[in-house]
């Protein structure tokens, strides 16, 4: 039977007795094998959160242009900060939208050019001075989906057939979760056009929240386009690839795209990368005889280069093609 949207799993099984929780396992790994993407709901992140960051994310994009472009991220050497609208690129082709990067806030790391070139990534945040209940909402923001975050690896581990802290230790000294906060102005009229190329995450896990009502974000199954319009009170939660190289590809890692909204309207999403500290080499997993035999293998991103086992090492290579003006500016030397 064809696929028309996505499965819709309720977390909140986990705690309705060991029945749920099993049946719960049962349709993740199911819906993250076949598909990679599902709807999240039964979370527990409170919905006023919810709402009170939609909200200061759309003042942030009303700000005047000279505040946006002051945070601009070619002053940041983490990649960190404002991006204009034109000013990233996915799969070669420039993406429509306008953006904030925030990870982690910690110093920068002492003689990073002496070391692992993914060390460069450590970094302070670019904050704007206009907005200071930004920095509050995205710190509670990173502790509230991290903990969902973990939950759910702890329940894939389970599900795989390993221990169920397999992947804790990852996770446990610096991780490194990124979140982005989107806008996406209409410039479709009526044809479509690119919002965000496709791509698959180079990260371990994205858990997505999109304005109610906002459509645009498509997923790629078996060679169709799926329409992912966003579900009252759910994320949506794909694998990245490095989760599929923990588990040989038995987990799939799937190309996504979101189309820019009609001229005239908007679109304001909060993708949530959850990934381990940068010099982590993703665990592989033993998976029992017939988990294995339908692994497929790991993949090759849209631009057929490898998936690379050191977390670090991935998104550096994404960050570095995506925002070349910040490789120009700061990275000059790992352009060749």
């Amino acid at each position: 039977m064809a696929l028309t949207s996505l499965p819709i799993l309720d977390m909140s099984k986990l705690k309705g007795g060991a029945e749920q929780a099993a049946e719960f396992r049962a349709e993740l790994l199911k819906a993250t094998h076949e598909v990679g993407f599902f709807y999240l709901v039964g979370h527990g992140v409170d919905q006023q959160l919810v709402d009170d960051l939609l909200a200061t994310s759309r003042r942030f994009f009303e700000l005047p242009i000279a505040d946006k472009l002051a945070l601009e991220n070619v002053h940041s050497p983490q990649f960190r900060g404002y991006t204009r609208v034109g000013g990233e690129l996915t799969a070669n082709e420039v993406d429509r939208r306008e953006q904030i990067d925030i990870g982690p806030e910690r110093e920068a790391v002492d003689g990073a050019r002496d070391k692992a070139d993914y060390w460069r990534l450590e970094g302070p945040n670019l904050w704007p001075a206009a907005l200071p209940e930004l920095q509050a909402l995205a710190t509670r923001w990173n502790q509230e989906l991290s903990t969902v975050a973990l939950e759910l690896m702890r329940t894939w581990a389970v599900a795989l057939g390993t221990a169920e802290d397999t992947f804790d230790e990852a996770f446990a000294e610096k991780p490194f979760p990124l979140m982005k906060i989107v806008r996406y102005p209409g410039e479709s009229n009526p044809d479509p056009v690119q919002g965000v190329g496709q791509h698959r995450d180079g990260g371990v896990l994205t858990l997505l929240l999109v304005e109610p009502g906002k459509g645009g974000l498509q997923v790629e199954y078996e060679g169709e386009w799926i329409d992912a319009p966003p579900v009252d009170g759910a994320f949506v939660v794909n694998i990245g690839e490095m989760l599929e190289l923990a588990t040989g590809g038995y987990l799939k890692a799937t190309l996504h795209r979101v189309l820019s909204p009609l001229v005239g309207t908007d679109r304001i999403s909060v993708p949530f990368f959850f990934n381990p500290s940068l010099d982590t080499v993703m665990p592989r997993l033993t998976l029992s005889p017939e988990l294995a035999a339908e692994a497929r293998g790991v993949s090759s991103d849209p631009e057929n280069a490898p998936i690379l086992e050191t977390y670090g090492d991935n998104v550096l290579r994404y960050r570095l093609r995506a925002h070349p003006n910040v490789a120009e500016a700061h990275h000059k030397d790992l352009l060749a």
